[in-house]
């Protein structure tokens, strides 16, 4: 079954829109891996995605008067892109439904590309379900993304070139998937000519669209599915894909949201190109085989699939790119409330970097502070960390998997201080090295200001910026004044600020 893909991918008409992309060996993730690791960079095509090859291939086989009629298509960006530009090289009116949740740069993509774009619906299926009812109503011709022929055949060109590129086979080609349309054109021609290799499927773990159906023989409908990997936010694979999956893809893993950041961040060290979430599954599920199986010294491809990522969810992504590296875990650690709990609980610390801390001053007998921590990548040294803490009578509540935490808990530390305080809140700059924080409070040494709020995130900047109220009667000012000089800290009171007198007094 697979040689019938064969021949519809050496004909499939893809290059009068999309272009041959080149196939990169990554250095540097190589060297992290101990293998060697190769990306096949779907996201320098025009539309920053693959999806373009399928899009023009199924536009140019329709007939004179189908292309009359006008296409349609649902999508969650990628596609509408790829069949927003297919149309205007053949001159065919196309109109888009996309859900209200698509990326807005997929969706101003697509409104410059000449189509028409139509919001419908929360998810894809939405807004599959609007345009097959368009096409119906309207006498357009549905465009599938994945589900049919001439789409799998034009994504199967991604396998013909790396084919032609690299000439060896290689031990595994990674690939992510949706709808399955484009795993599906990789395995079949893959297969086809390099039996030997293993074409590995890769999924969020919110969205097991190919999993789930392998593992029960059958198509199955997700409940549910995660949007952050929005272009492969599909509650079920294609008819066709599962066809040739089930004969052609050897396994596919899953990946968590941290795991996909961090692959974003290994895409763009070796590029420095920014990958969608969608588009670093790949690299993901690579990564996640290597350290799983315990390979070294293999030869692998990712196909890295697309950039259509909005600028702002770049925070979001570098925020969790750590954690999907197991580089840094984020405790709630529960420490004596008096003066000086927090320089002992530093030395405790001792060298290892601090990515977060969080704290305000409530009352009581102890404090809760949300702290980030940076660990090596081995099991031995997070078991350590947690060990060392709770061995010296800090109970610790570990919140590194917890994904509300991650998302919510961590921003909401704080509220307003209790009664009076002799307050004064400063802003600072803290050299970004091992031990600033440590440096401040022993200096500050045996002097009753105690801290009643603290805040501080690793930015990878120079300065790390901290925000910090300590308890300082206005006799001691004066005396307090020479502290912040004797430091040497860039800082800045902010204890007039309005901000701070409305939601943290």
């Amino acid at each position: 079954m697979p040689h019938d893909y064969v021949t519809k991918i050496l004909r499939a008409r893809v290059y009068d829109a999309a272009r041959e992309t080149p196939l990169e060996l990554a250095p540097k993730l190589s060297s992290k891996l101990g293998s060697e690791v190769w990306l096949k960079r779907e996201d320098l095509q025009p539309v920053f995605s693959f999806k373009v090859r399928g899009a023009h291939n199924k536009l140019a086989s329709l007939t004179a008067d189908e292309r009359a009629q006008g296409v349609i298509a649902a999508s969650a960006g990628n596609h509408a892109q790829g069949v927003a530009l297919a149309a205007r090289k053949l001159g065919i009116r196309a109109l888009i439904v996309m859900p209200e949740t698509a990326p807005r740069i997929k969706v101003e993509a697509v409104e410059r590309l000449g189509a028409e774009v139509l919001l419908a619906g929360e998810s894809y299926d939405s807004a599959r379900e609007r345009a097959e009812v368009l096409a119906t109503e309207r006498g357009m011709i549905l465009v599938s993304p994945f589900d049919d022929e001439h789409i799998i055949a034009g994504q199967g060109t991604v396998g013909m070139e790396i084919v032609r590129q690299q000439g060896d086979p290689f031990d595994a080609i990674f690939v992510e998937v949706g709808g399955g349309g484009l795993i599906a054109g990789i395995s079949a021609y893959i297969k086809s000519l390099w039996p030997e290799t293993r074409v590995i499927g890769v999924e969020p773990h919110d969205s097991p669209t190919l999993h789930a159906a392998l593992a029960a023989g059958e198509r199955v409908v997700l409940e549910r599915v995660g949007i952050f990997a929005d272009g492969v936010a599909v509650k079920q694979v294609g008819e066709e894909p599962f066809r040739v999956a089930r004969e052609c893809v050897d396994e596919v893993v899953l990946v968590s949201t941290d795991e996909i950041c961090a692959a974003i961040r290994d895409i763009f060290e070796d590029t420095r190109a920014i990958a969608e979430p969608a588009g670093a599954l790949a690299v993901a599920g690579l990564k996640r085989y290597v350290e799983s199986e315990g390979v070294s010294g293999g030869r692998f491809a990712a196909i890295v699939s697309g950039a259509n990522v909005n600028f702002d969810r770049l925070r979001h992504i570098a925020q969790r790119a750590e954690l999907g590296e197991n580089r840094e875990r984020l405790l709630a650690v529960t420490i004596p409330e008096h003066p000086g709990s927090l320089l002992s609980f530093c030395e405790q610390i001792g060298d290892r970097s601090i990515t977060e801390f969080n704290y305000r001053y409530v009352g009581g007998t102890n404090a809760h502070i949300f702290v980030g921590l940076e660990v090596s990548d081995s099991a031995a040294d997070k078991r350590a960390l947690v060990d060392g803490l709770e061995g010296n009578g800090y109970p610790v509540l570990d919140l590194t998997d917890n994904e509300m935490a991650k998302v919510h808990v961590r921003y909401m530390v704080g509220g307003h201080g209790p009664g009076e305080l002799d307050e004064v809140l400063y802003r600072f700059n803290f050299p970004e090295r091992p031990g600033a924080l440590l440096l401040f409070l022993s200096r500050m040494g045996a002097k009753p200001w105690n801290i009643t709020m603290f805040h501080y995130r690793n930015h990878g900047a120079a300065f790390g910026r901290v925000l910090i109220g300590l308890q300082v009667p206005s006799a001691e000012r004066a005396d307090f004044q020479s502290f912040l000089k004797e430091v040497g800290y860039e800082c800045w009171e902010e204890t007039d600020n309005p901000a701070y007198r409305m939601f943290l007094r």
